[in-house]
């Protein structure tokens, strides 16, 4: 089974920047990328910041381009989307508490999307009325898990990100604890950089993202700071008793060289 996952998308009007990139022109290429490359995924997962600053435009925009795909796409929502905007644009997305979550069906268990948006903050919310939601979707789900969210529940022990970090962790957490047998890997978005770890022994992953990236310095205490790293997007693949998640650097410009194996007791030692 294969997904392919894209983050932070921050979709602008057409022509407009973000970090000196085109957001739209960079989902174009990721996709065409994506395509190309996994034909056999066997959905397309996008979680958050679908737009950059919450306008239904995007949120069409981005509905018909994801309309001619010949694979689905399922999405989430992150703190520069707007909830109200994207479900006039998304009806069928909310459930029935008025959040963006959603349980999809795979070849090796369930999806689950989660809504960790709120309104007036970059961080993110897991309330109760959403632990309950996901409490009783995990105890239904048939086989493992896989949940997508926009904000990481781990510390990145970069200051300025966990200020904006998932403020519902614990509760999050409780629920996941509680679930733990059944999810086999969480999903996120939000920090612009890879990032792996665990939380309460569940494995949880972040590619960079699809337009601009962000760099980490443990000394900075106040500002996130961007850099030139290239645009990318998460390949997941689950193969029985694995789960392998690459960062595909889509968006690297420079040269890709053909090099010796290291198995290659041939092979130049000056290369």
């Amino acid at each position: 089974m294969k997904i392919v996952q894209l983050t932070d998308l921050h979709l602008t009007r057409p022509g407009e920047t973000v970090g000196g990139r085109d957001p739209n022109a960079n989902l174009d290429r990721a996709l065409a990328h994506a395509l190309e490359q996994h034909p056999d995924a066997e959905t397309f997962v996008i979680t958050g910041d679908l737009s950059d600053r919450g306008d239904r435009g995007d949120y069409e925009r981005l509905k018909g381009r994801l309309a001619g795909l010949p694979i689905p796409a399922r999405l989430a929502i992150g703190n520069h989307d707007d909830r109200t905007a994207f479900l006039e644009v998304f009806p069928e997305l909310a459930d029935e508490d008025g959040h963006v979550q959603q349980v999809f069906e795979l070849s090796r268990g369930t999806g689950l999307i989660l809504d960790s948006w709120g309104p007036d903050s970059h961080a993110g919310f897991y309330c109760a009325r959403r632990c309950a939601w996901l409490c009783r979707a995990l105890a239904a789900a048939d086989g493992p898990a896989y949940l997508f969210i926009h904000h990481h529940p781990i510390p990145t022990h970069i200051v300025p990100m966990d200020r904006v970090m998932l403020r519902d962790a614990e509760a999050f957490g409780a629920v996941v604890a509680e679930h733990r047998s059944k999810i086999a890997h969480i999903f996120f978005g939000h920090c612009h950089m890879p990032l792996a770890g665990s939380f309460h022994g569940v494995p949880v992953s972040a590619p960079r993202g699809t337009n601009h990236a962000l760099f980490a310095d443990f000394l900075e205490k106040e500002r996130l700071l961007s850099s030139d790293l290239p645009e990318s997007y998460a390949v997941i693949t689950v193969e029985e008793p694995s789960v392998t998640v690459l960062m595909q650097e889509y968006g690297y410009q420079g040269e890709v060289r053909a090099g010796g194996a290291p198995y290659n007791p041939a092979r130049d030692r000056a290369q």
